[in-house]
């Protein structure tokens, strides 16, 4: 892979935290991308600080010295994960027909930037193919010959899409109801206790109890029955977890996974069918009720502390304005 060079664009997600930037910019520095997309939300007011981390990752992002197309799409306000993420996918598939994905929190190695590459090409014009991840979470089970399988699960830290799959996302998830009467849950999964989990996470979802992107992409790829490549061995890295995370507060089996190279030749499957002991695998360890319930109400906490600090923050200016 030593003469190889990457012709595919790159997407940046980014927002609060240089020191993770920095390195996922390292790394995108290293794969030199001809054309670099870069989106940040912006500060919270009611977080001191968060301005200036802001501006310095932003700082960070603005130092591309290869030759590179570069665009900025930078919110002056905080739009909050759902929002920015999906209408900063929205900006970068209104500008490229495909792309790299990374979040400022996940470390890729280099090998995840050709193994995108190839097979953004390879599976383009392939309906059934929605995305291709950096991540395997099996922790080497399987004993795979080939260099990647095919899942019904999207995993996000890390990916790469095309403009055909995005057009089908809906933030706002306006299909739920209907699918979730019709009893498309129990015809798609095969146990209550995966039912249950979906059904929880998409009704949270659609109620706007939970500020995130990533649930309904994953609701855009079960509904079509869509195929998610996962590779045969972990290629990104999440650095996020930790008490400045928005969502991954509490660190897991998953944070800081290790990463591996991806030999090339690549091994293609045979077969494009959905690796079903694969997918039993991740939903035991991944899609659980519980744990599912213990992160919502971790979430609706933070919801109502960060309620109280504005209220509080707005009381304190009221009465200064009133001095004044």
């Amino acid at each position: 892979m030593s003469q190889w060079q990457l012709t595919k664009p790159v997407a940046f997600f980014v927002f609060n935290r240089p020191d993770t930037t920095a390195l996922v910019f390292e790394a995108i520095r290293q794969a030199a991308p001809p054309r670099l997309l870069v989106v940040a939300d912006g500060p919270r007011p009611d977080h001191p600080g968060e301005a200036e981390r802001c501006a310095a990752v932003r700082a960070i992002v603005a130092g591309v010295d290869w030759p590179c197309d570069v665009s900025f799409n930078f919110s002056d306000i905080n739009l909050g994960c759902r929002r920015r993420v999906s209408t900063g996918l929205d900006w970068v598939f209104e500008s490229v027909e495909e792309a790299i994905i990374l979040e400022d929190d996940c470390l890729p190695d280099q090998s995840f930037f050709p193994f995108c590459a190839e097979l953004l090409t390879k599976y383009r014009d392939d309906s059934r193919i929605a995305m291709i991840s950096g991540n395997n979470f099996q922790q080497g089970q399987g004993g795979r010959e080939e260099s990647y399988y095919f899942s019904r699960y999207p995993e996000i830290w890390g990916w790469a899409t095309w403009r055909r799959v995005w057009e089908l996302y809906d933030a706002d998830m306006k299909l739920w109801p209907e699918f979730r009467s019709g009893g498309w849950l129990e015809s798609t999964f095969r146990t209550k206790r995966l039912a249950r989990f979906w059904r929880e996470a998409f009704d949270t979802v659609h109620s706007g109890g939970l500020d995130t992107w990533d649930y309904q992409f994953s609701f855009c790829c079960l509904k079509d029955n869509a195929l998610c490549v996962i590779p045969s061995v972990n290629l990104v890295s999440n650095l996020g977890f930790g008490a400045d995370a928005t969502h991954t507060k509490i660190a897991c089996r998953l944070s800081k996974l290790p990463i591996e190279p991806m030999p090339f030749p690549l091994r293609h499957p045979r077969h494009i069918t959905r690796d079903i002991s694969a997918d039993r695998a991740t939903e035991k360890e991944q899609h659980n009720p519980l744990d599912l319930r213990q992160k919502l109400t971790l979430v609706m906490r933070q919801v109502s502390d960060w309620a109280a600090g504005v209220m509080s923050w707005r009381r304190g200016n009221g009465r200064r304005s009133d001095v004044t």
